[in-house]
């Protein structure tokens, strides 16, 4: 009991100092939300639903990181794209072929890149 009191304050304690406490999964859904995006018909964190989850796009696109085929801004900017305008062929074994349709307006891009770096935060 007194541990869980303790973990308590220090989290209160954290949160009153500014401190975030971290949660990349809920802070994207919560922004798509938001913002008025549909990312979550086709996407969930955890399981594909039609397209790829998000822990496994965080976990490629880290991947190729942390193998220097890409940097975090290019992997970001990369994520960005393939959402607004679209595309096939990235993920073919997981969603069947099926492309992702493009997302011009909705979430912003100004969102869409808070949304992107969240995902990326899921598998670090």
């Amino acid at each position: 009991m007194k541990a869980m009191i303790a973990a308590a304050t220090a989290a209160v304690a954290m949160m009153a100092s500014g401190v975030a406490m971290a949660d990349p999964a809920g802070d994207a859904v919560a922004l798509v939300k938001s913002s008025g995006g549909d990312c979550l018909v086709c996407h969930a964190i955890d399981h594909k639903v039609v397209g790829p989850a998000w822990n496994d796009v965080s976990a490629r696109y880290n991947g190729d990181i942390k193998a220097g085929k890409t940097t975090e801004a290019k992997a970001e900017d990369a994520l960005v794209e393939k959402v607004t305008k679209g595309g096939k062929g990235n993920w073919d074994k997981v969603t069947g072929g099926m492309s992702m349709t493009p997302h011009p307006s909705k979430p912003s891009n100004a969102d869409l890149h808070k949304i992107v770096k969240l995902i990326l935060d899921l598998k670090k």
